[in-house]
This record gives C-alpha cells, structure tokens and sequence, in this order.
C-alpha cells in the first residue's frame, strides 16, 4: 500500500513540473513576452513574472504560479510613466542591471523593472497608445 501511494504521490508531483513547465513556455512563447518585475504602490515586495504587451493592454503572469489567467492587465490608455531610474539598494530581489520605471495607472501606481534591452519597445508601446487618454 506504501509503495503504491509512494508512486501516486510522484507522478502527480511529476504532473505539476510538467504543467507548471509547459505554463512557463507557453507564455514565453508569444510575441511581446517578455520576464517583468511588478511592485504595486506602497509594498516593497517585487513578484517576478512574464509579461504580454500589445493590443491595449499589459497582462502581466506570476512565474511562479499555474493560473493561467493575468494576476494584473494594465490598459495602454490609462498609464503613465512617471519616472525611469536604475535598481538601487532598496530593490535586493532584483538584477543589478534592470530599469525601474514608476507608472501611474487606473488602479494606483505600479513600478515595473525590465531589462535595458526591453525598455526601448516597451516605451515605444506605451507612447504610441492613441489620442485621448
């Protein structure tokens, strides 16, 4: 009875890696994914993740997690970047080389820290949201 319960136990631990494995791939995959810091205003606590821009809006997954819905969608429209500066002491969960950029948006602030090579497209989406925000 041990052995077989043993057995269950890792094929559904085997499962779960495979699941949480081909999340991970499948949002990597897509056009405008790319890894993202999030920390919403007033916590100090940064979540890594896989972020989608396009469209209108920026959906935004946890990494480590199987949901397979966006844990925040930030609508093109409605943010604003409010500043752009480099990791700095305060900011221990992150790579020395990202950039912390402080938005504004419809649900309170946000800062988003990314790598250097993807701020450029990042901004260039956030900028061409059309007239009328």
């Amino acid at each position: 009875m041990t052995t077989a319960l043993l057995v269950l136990v890792g094929v559904l631990l085997l499962v779960l890696v495979v699941a949480f494995l081909l999340r991970r791939r499948f949002l990597l995959s897509g056009l405008g994914a790319v890894t993202m810091w999030l920390r919403p205003g007033g916590s100090s606590r940064w979540s890594v993740g896989v972020a989608w821009y396009g469209g209108d809006a920026l959906l935004w997954y946890r990494a480590i997690s199987l949901s397979v819905r966006p844990q925040h969608r930030l609508c093109r429209a409605e943010l604003q970047i409010e500043g752009r500066r480099a990791a700095g002491r305060d900011d221990v969960a992150l790579p020395e080389d990202v950039v912390v950029l402080s938005c504004s948006t419809a649900a309170g602030p946000r800062d988003l820290a990314m790598d250097p090579s993807t701020v450029t497209g990042f901004l260039s989406w956030v900028e061409s949201a059309p007239r009328g925000r």
